[in-house]
């Protein structure tokens, strides 16, 4: 570890019995990724790493440690970017010397919030090091008397935390992108093939199940709303659609085409279950020959409920509960879960949702506490 290199960090595979343990989300991914295998496919992902660098306060709240970063809206901002360099310094350092590949890091969207852009890899490698990524954060900024925090949501007046999963599909025998092509070859222009929309829509078809591993905490939906007006828009995915460089989309096809981008993941995500699901889903919708239809170009969040319903386009779940209920409906997370797996993260994630209501918050006794 960089921090501490006298200790090596290694992930590995569950057994049981001297079976691979199904439980096991790393295990699971693999299973899926040996499913692509039998089709000629590998998968490669791409997970965009946003933080907040914050300070805990004796009263248990959470501030931004850079009193002089408060733009309203202040990506880029290379004043408040250099005055926690030490940290970031630190993190980018390590991430080179690792061989991720670094190539961008910049202030976010919101006060004291970061991104790490590194090269995408294999899936299981990539979720390799989404998850050590998590840990050296939070290393290093326990130096700085600081936390790192990947919560989606920790400031109700700022934007959220996202892990934008990119993905696409790779001939085993050659290595070539099996989702990108010239503009001129695609219909809609994106650059991406047949195989790629097909796979777009085998993850709209089980986009509300999927947000329950995309977006797995109470807090993640207060991060999957639509907010502000224009020059203030949290540009949040609250729609199941897709279209192209429109962060109103929960997938869309980022300029240059080649991949697709699953919006809707954040700080909380389990990469292994995540990729395995969107994988198994992307690979339904090859099979199937599914058709996601049109991209989606306006800004979706200005449209009326009757413009919206005539597009065909439906919220994505709006609450954890929600989520956990699509997830529970829809047959598919069993076939690729199992049973077992499936009904634990269902009964762990039912009793978080529950757990989340006996809590009495700041808002209520605000709200009522004088009212009544």
């Amino acid at each position: 570890m960089p921090w501490q290199p006298e200790i090596a960090w290694m992930p590995a595979d569950n057994t049981l019995y001297k079976q691979p343990y199904m439980l096991n989300t790393r295990v699971l991914l693999k299973s899926v990724l040996e499913q692509a295998k039998t089709l000629g496919y590998g998968m490669n992902l791409g997970i965009e790493a946003e933080v907040y660098l914050v300070k805990k306060n004796a009263d248990g709240t959470l501030s931004v440690p850079d009193p002089d970063d408060k733009l309203k809206k202040p990506c880029y901002d290379t004043r408040a970017f250099l005055s926690n360099f030490t940290w970031l310094d630190k993190m980018a350092t390590s991430i080179d010397d690792l061989g991720w590949g670094l190539y961008s890091f910049d202030h976010e969207d919101a006060n004291g919030q970061f991104e790490f852009d590194f090269n995408y890899a294999d899936a299981v490698t990539s979720c390799d090091r989404f998850t050590f990524l998590k840990m050296m954060a939070k290393e290093y900024a326990k130096q700085e008397d600081l936390l790192a925090t990947f919560m989606p949501k920790p400031f109700s007046n700022k934007t959220g935390t996202g892990a934008h999963f990119n993905m696409s599909l790779y001939d085993l025998e050659t290595g070539a992108n099996l989702f990108q092509c010239k503009p001129e070859e695609d219909e809609h222009g994106l650059g991406l093939t047949k195989l790629g929309y097909q796979f777009i829509a085998g993850i709209l078809k089980h986009g509300p199940a999927l947000c329950a591993v995309f977006a797995p905490t109470v807090n993640s939906y207060k991060r999957l709303v639509r907010q502000g007006d224009m020059p203030y828009f949290t540009w949040a995915p609250v729609f199941n659609s897709f279209g192209s460089n429109n962060r109103t989309n929960s997938v869309r096809v980022p300029m240059g085409g080649g991949r697709c981008e699953s919006r809707n993941a954040d700080g909380a995500v389990n990469p292994y279950l995540a990729a395995a699901l969107a994988l198994a889903a992307g690979l339904e919708g090859i099979k199937e020959g599914l058709d996601p239809g049109k991209p989606q170009e306006g800004n979706l969040y200005e449209l009326s409920e009757v413009e919206r319903e005539k597009l065909g386009i439906q919220f994505l779940p709006r609450t954890l509960d929600e989520a956990i209920q699509a997830f529970a409906a829809d047959p598919f997370v069993e076939k690729v879960l199992g049973s077992e797996l499936r009904n634990e993260f269902i009964r762990y994630k039912q009793a978080e949702w529950n757990e989340y209501h006996t809590v009495v918050s700041a808002w209520e006794l605000e709200r009522y506490s004088h009212l009544f």
